[in-house]
């Protein structure tokens, strides 16, 4: 089993910025991709950001304003959000593959007021 837990969400103004931290634990080995998805009230769960061996993908609403990393040392993917617009309110989830299974964060809160 895998457990993430993703931090780092709240309120910011449009224009603002957050980063998004999603921490991994438990059977990592030979963890594989990770990525954060979103999902806005009324609306279905979408992409934003992957990364898989250091290569990144992003959803073209985001990009040029959102930047993936990860850290494996620590078992860490990370999302840098800037100018954010009220459209990217959502909670953001993070997802990680293991062995042909996937697994969820909880989930965290973004934001962005007008």
């Amino acid at each position: 089993q895998v457990q993430l837990v993703e931090s780092g969400g709240g309120l910011v103004q449009a224009g603002g910025s957050l980063r998004l931290s999603c921490a991994a634990s438990g059977s990592i080995f030979n963890l594989g991709a990770m990525g954060w998805y979103r999902q806005a009230p009324g609306k279905q769960r979408e992409l934003v950001a992957t990364i898989a061996s250091g290569i990144t993908h992003y959803a073209d609403s985001v990009k040029g304003r959102f930047t993936i990393s990860r850290d494996n040392a620590k078992n860490t993917v990370y999302l840098q959000m800037n100018s954010l617009k009220p459209e990217d309110t959502a909670v953001y989830y993070c997802k990680a593959d293991r062995l042909l299974r996937t697994y969820w964060g909880q989930g965290t809160q973004v934001t962005v007021s007008s």
